[in-house]
């Protein structure tokens, strides 16, 4: 990290610092930031290490508010915004969190007041509904229910495209219904919040199923049960046959050979009738064909110790009591050396 995370005009308001310290301040900016969501006193921490050496700008005031506010620490937040509105020509920015943070020292009506200030009029429209969800809790804090909900219905209530403060405004207007006694509308709008907090921003879901009397059950938590029991499957149920079938073949692989040579010693007939027929490249390869099948499964070998009973006797007797022994002579009886000769023999008479 080195500072440069920062965009433009952030760095352009430090250079009003000597380099290497703007270069510090910025890397506390940045871990400020990072920070905000998951470890706000950590933040809070970088950025009033930010304001020790550079009280002087507004950008530094400015994000130390805003770590504070996060933190919770409302009156630093407070004197801390105010500095920034001092230092910064943008200073109508901070007003909602202004206001908030009045609400959190439990002064309501200073909140309303900066509410009817002249600069809430310079807000853009996402400050404008920031500034109506803090006026509506802050009619809450004062016992005025049904005023707060009134306070929420501006037109962005009914817009129908989803906005970035949609979920909020949702979720704030749902709350107030609740606090007004107006549940079943409350449990509807708790549903739009959800449907519209795609980020997860907010508890609405929650509240929703609280109203309606509902239990949310974790998915995720069952996952790891379904996935432990496929392993236990796959340990004592099928998988384990499957793997003693493809050890199988590289154990019958290297028995393979040796019984050919074998068949090639004991059986003369078979070897003149290979020698009677090697005119050709292709007939000295015929004897091979009996190899791959032999080392590719494992039932093509039990027909050809048949012939050969007494080359292997025990190996018959294990796949002929296997489930597929009785299919293997079908599919690989053709191939054999013991029925060439048969084909062979009326094609040279």
């Amino acid at each position: 990290m080195t500072g440069e995370e920062l965009d433009v005009e952030a760095r352009a308001e430090l250079r009003t610092l000597p380099k290497d310290l703007a270069g510090r301040v910025a890397r506390h900016l940045v871990m400020a930031g990072r920070l905000a969501e998951d470890d706000p006193e950590a933040a809070y921490r970088h950025a009033k290490a930010a304001r020790r050496v550079a009280s002087r700008v507004g950008l530094v005031r400015e994000a130390a508010g805003l770590a504070a506010y996060h933190a919770g620490e409302w009156a630093e937040a407070l004197a801390e915004l105010r500095a920034a509105r001092r230092l910064s020509t943008s200073d109508d920015a901070y007003l909602p969190v202004m206001a908030d943070c009045e609400r959190g020292l439990e002064r309501p009506e200073r909140a309303l007041d900066l509410v009817k200030s002249p600069e809430a009029d310079k807000l853009d429209q996402a400050g404008r509904i920031e500034l109506r969800i803090v006026e509506s809790g802050a009619r809450r804090d004062l016992g005025q229910y049904d005023a707060a909900v009134v306070t929420l219905q501006v037109p962005e209530l009914r817009d129908r495209r989803l906005r970035p403060w949609s979920a909020r405004l949702f979720y704030a207007y749902a709350d107030a219904l609740a606090d007004a006694q107006r549940e079943e509308e409350a449990a509807e709008w708790f549903a739009r919040a959800a449907a519209a907090d795609r980020d997860g921003e907010t508890d609405a879901a929650e509240r929703y199923a609280e109203l309606e009397g509902l239990h949310i059950l974790d998915t995720e938590e069952t996952e790891p049960e379904e996935h432990d029991g496929v392993q236990a499957d796959a340990e004592t149920g099928e998988a384990a046959p499957l793997q003693d079938a493809e050890e199988a073949p590289p154990q019958d692989a290297e028995e393979a050979p040796p019984q050919d040579a074998e068949e090639a010693t004991e059986a003369p007939a078979t070897a003149e009738a290979g020698t009677a027929e090697g005119r050709t490249a292709a007939d000295e390869d015929a004897p091979e064909p009996p190899g791959p099948t032999a080392i590719e499964f494992k039932e093509a070998q039990p027909e050809t110790a048949s012939e050969h009973a007494s080359d292997s006797p025990g190996e018959p007797t294990e796949d002929a009591h296997g489930p597929e022994a009785p299919e293997a002579p079908a599919v690989f009886l053709e191939p054999q050396t013991a029925d060439e000769p048969d084909e062979r023999g009326p094609a040279e008479h």
